[in-house]
């Protein structure tokens, strides 16, 4: 049944706000589950070696080390960087380490800012070299042209990087698709599940919180932004998680973007 908003057509301007996660299924994206993230982990190790000794590459290794520290500091179990990344004399070592620390946390479906960004790297490569394209449900693209032609500003947050995010869309199966959103988030702006993060892209897209609409498939982010005041609806896809009858219940369900109906002017 068609989702509708009609009290917040009144709103003097409507925003949108779309999750989507390149390393797996979201709301936006169909295919990133089965491409993006076997991609990664079936390159990681190639592609540290190729570019082991770029600026970039080194960076990312860095953090990663810094990122591994902070959790060892709080307890976490996760593997020790033990040779540094400057030490050359066992390169074959510490890629291999970097490989493990890596796996561990996609295991463990980390969002660490430190891990997106290897991966949003790695990903460009992919995506500049047409080794990967970013897949979209086929409901995506209409809904949101009609939704912009209705007046409404369109933004992605996403825990992904802004710059994974604008790959996956500037190289998606169906061209770029960049001109369809108004701007990009990420962590930096804070976590997902924390309401403040709503909060924070609220001031800084000079809106109030009930002029925006959050579309997400994980129920702890809707909450957040519900805590937030922000209006939600759950997008259900295939593959995703179950959601409990309580969920169900809690929330506007959606099937596909055709079935929310949003209108605004500026």
């Amino acid at each position: 049944m068609p989702c509708s908003l009609p009290a917040m057509c009144d709103a003097q301007r409507m925003l949108c706000l779309v999750d989507t996660r390149p390393a797996m299924k979201s709301s936006l994206a169909g295919t990133n589950k089965e491409i993006l993230f076997p991609y990664v982990i079936e390159n990681l190790e190639e592609y540290l070696s190729a570019h082991w000794e770029e600026d970039e590459c080194k960076q990312d290794v860095h953090l990663l080390k810094k990122q591994s520290e902070e959790d060892l500091r709080q307890n976490k179990p996760c593997p020790v960087h033990e040779v540094a990344q400057t030490v050359h004399t066992d390169e074959e070592k510490a890629i291999r380490e970097v490989v493990e620390n890596v796996l561990w946390q996609m295991a463990a479906d980390r969002k660490t800012t430190t891990l997106k960004q290897l991966q949003g790297h790695m990903r460009r490569a992919a995506y500049l070299t047409g080794r990967i394209k970013g897949g979209v449900y086929q409901d995506v693209v209409p809904a949101i042209r009609r939704w912009r032609h209705h007046g409404l500003n369109v933004y992605i947050y996403s825990s992904g990087s802004v710059e994974a995010q604008k790959l996956l869309f500037g190289y998606s199966v169906e061209g770029d698709l960049l001109d369809l959103f108004d701007g990009h988030f990420d962590t930096n702006i804070g976590a997902k599940v924390e309401s403040k993060s709503y909060e924070n892209i609220a001031e800084r897209i000079c809106c109030q919180p009930d002029e925006i609409m959050f579309l997400t498939d994980v129920t702890r982010e809707a909450k957040a932004a519900e805590d937030a005041g922000v209006n939600v609806a759950v997008v259900v896809r295939p593959g995703n998680l179950e959601l409990t009858e309580e969920e169900r219940n809690r929330y506007s369900i959606i099937t596909s973007f055709s079935q929310l109906e949003l209108s605004g002017s500026v």
